[in-house]
């Protein structure tokens, strides 16, 4: 005879096996279909990341040469500030026979490091040459230096088709309106082809008498560089919009745009983004115009520059039609033009790396008895997917920002970036929170020798180091810096989803660094933002990683809410397991279990859960 109410034990084993197999089921599920998100997510990403952009007009076509480009013979590791550099007539060359095919004419600045060999080369490959003197504010070697400019339009006069005497002079404020004058005119007497000066468009406004000492006007109009940044959109009608401008405020004169271009990669300027297709949509347009107008234009640049990212960024180096590396070019005709063309490549890697990380937090959960919760492996998919999505943009970024210090500690950030989510993971599997400071490099007493806990904590102290680092040059020292929002990112979120699951315990020592490290970035932040601009979204992403670090170091704040998760989570956990208890005996839970269950720490509490117990 059965006693309603009352289960046997056969069917309490039962449902104990049911809710363990349940448990099984939802461990084994839940990271697989995390991982299959992750990676899908992966892709889409970076599937829309590939999409590329026809040109309308084929930028490089030996069909169609281009009027001339602006060029210079450095590549890497070569400088025109070493003035004992002497590029090989070689090296020349074989670049001039490159642009030769593209191009009916290349634009100098200088005759030194070698320059004064382009005449001669140039005239074996059919290309003319406007011979640029570059000048400054030392007189006696500004004469050596159009003395030889002389020799060489003597020479080669059939290919020196003018000379541009001074580039940016006024810009710089290295020599006075008047003295610039003088010096045009010293050499225009003793020429016989037209002599030019080249500026800036504002400038020549500025000072439009100069030009009655030049045969024409030779103006500079990079729309990216504009006092108020031009979107790629908008460049091609912008430097339209100025040479008419140009033209009315010089009547009769030939104008000359010197130089015309968009870099290939850098910082964004407000909404100014560099970017392949943005170059590649600016010369298409521009050349367009120029031939629907019936205008010149010097393309600015041939190669990129290497050298330059040393003096402004990443930017400064990237302006060349050709890779300045490889020497190829970026965007051919009659082919689809992309920002990442090895994006296949990209994308394998980052979902490899995702793998990477989720196995790595299954390797650690399987040498462990207790199994994680859900929002574990949530944070798990989290750190898996930012990662894969930015482990390749990262890369390329550190490859081409990688000049003098800072580019040393853009790929110290990218290695705290592929590390971070896989010590991350292993850690929300171990529930470790990472170490602070103190307890990283701290007094005997207080520091911490378990290798894994250091190895942790050196890599968030290692991201907060950098990035404070990054976020102080933003605000002192901002024009020529790249932003660091892909490496950061990789960084930030999985220390960020760690510390708000594992909380601090009350026995850690004060985190003071880290709250002096949150104030700064809580600072900086919304300074780098207002001084970008709101367009900039590489600004607001990296104010984001900045602010979402500082949050990850703020210490009192983060345990108050990690606590409480925790708290609840535990809370809930219990209040179920009772409840299923009850459901079993056919009772409902009692008030003595619930008191312990909350586990009063006030005295108030303890009181109202010891009269809650009398009670029953």
């Amino acid at each position: 005879m059965r006693i309603r109410g009352v289960r046997s034990k056969y069917e309490f084993d039962r449902a104990d096996q049911s809710a363990g197999a349940s448990r099984k089921a939802i461990e084994f599920r839940a990271p697989l279909m995390l991982l299959l998100l992750s990676l899908s997510t992966v892709t889409a990403v970076w599937c829309w990341l590939a999409t590329a952009g026809t040109l309308r007009y084929a930028s490089i076509d030996s069909e169609t040469k281009l009027d001339c480009v602006s060029y210079a013979p450095f590549r890497d590791g070569q400088s025109p500030w070493n003035s004992t550099i002497i590029i090989s007539p070689e090296q020349i060359a074989a670049d001039l026979a490159q642009l030769a095919k593209v191009s009916r004419c290349v634009r100098t600045y200088s005759i030194e490091n070698g320059l004064d060999k382009v005449p001669v080369l140039a005239s074996k490959v059919g290309l003319k040459v406007l011979l640029g003197v570059w000048i400054g504010r030392d007189r006696v070697k500004n004469a050596q230096l159009i003395e030889t400019a002389f020799s060489l339009v003597r020479d080669h006069s059939s290919v020196v088709t003018a000379m541009i005497v001074g580039s940016e002079v006024m810009l710089r404020g290295e020599m006075s309106e008047a003295d610039l004058r003088e010096t045009i005119r010293s050499v225009k007497a003793r020429v016989d082809i037209p002599v030019s000066y080249a500026d800036v468009w504002e400038f020549w406004l500025r000072y439009q008498d100069i030009s009655a000492d030049v045969d024409f006007v030779t103006i500079h109009i990079l729309p990216y560089w504009e006092d108020t940044p031009v979107r790629a959109e908008d460049a091609a009608a912008h430097l339209d919009a100025v040479r008419r401008r140009v033209v009315r405020a010089f009547p009769g004169k030939e104008i000359l745009i010197g130089e015309a271009g968009w870099p290939s990669r850098g910082r964004m300027r407000e909404g100014a983004l560099p970017s392949r297709v943005n170059q590649a949509r600016f010369i298409s347009e521009t050349l367009e115009r120029a031939r629907k107008e019936h205008f010149w234009v010097n393309l600015f640049e041939a190669y990129d520059e290497p050298w330059k990212r040393q003096w402004e960024g990443t930017v400064g180096g990237s302006w060349g039609l050709f890779d300045g590396l490889s020497r190829g070019v970026k965007h051919p005709p009659r082919t689809v033009v992309s920002n990442y063309p090895f994006w296949k490549l990209q994308l394998g890697c980052g979902l490899i790396f995702s793998i990477a990380v989720f196995g790595a937090a299954l390797a650690t959960r399987w040498c462990r008895p207790s199994m994680p919760g859900l929002a574990s492996w949530v944070a798990v998919a989290i750190s898996a997917t930012v990662g894969g999505i930015l482990l390749g943009v990262s890369a390329e970024k550190a490859f081409y920002e990688s000049y003098g210090f800072d580019g040393w500690l853009v790929q110290a950030l990218l290695i705290a970036g592929i590390v971070a989510p896989l010590l991350c993971s292993i850690a929300q599997m171990s529930e470790h929170a990472p170490l602070t400071l103190l307890e990283l490099v701290g007094w005997r007493g207080v520091r911490v020798r378990s290798l894994p806990a250091i190895v942790l904590g050196g890599a968030l102290a290692a991201t907060t180091l950098i990035a404070a680092e990054t976020a102080l040059g933003l605000v002192f020292d901002p024009r020529w810096r790249d932003f660091p929002f892909a490496t950061l990112t990789m960084s930030v979120v999985p220390f960020w989803t760690l510390t708000l699951l594992s909380g601090r315990r009350e026995s850690d020592p004060q985190p003071l660094a880290e709250a002096l490290f949150a104030c700064l970035f809580a600072a900086a932040a919304p300074y780098i933002l207002f001084n970008e601009g709101s367009q900039n979204w590489q600004a607001l992403w990296t104010s984001a990683a900045y602010l979402l670090l500082g949050a990850t170091l703020w210490p009192m704040r983060l345990a108050s809410v990690a606590s409480r998760v925790s708290g609840l989570r535990a809370i809930s956990s219990e209040v179920a397991m009772l409840a299923m208890r009850g459901g079993m005996e056919g009772s409902a839970p009692r008030p003595t279990d619930l008191a312990v269950v909350l586990e009063p720490v006030s005295p108030a509490e303890k009181g109202a859960a010891t009269r809650m117990a009398k009670v029953e």
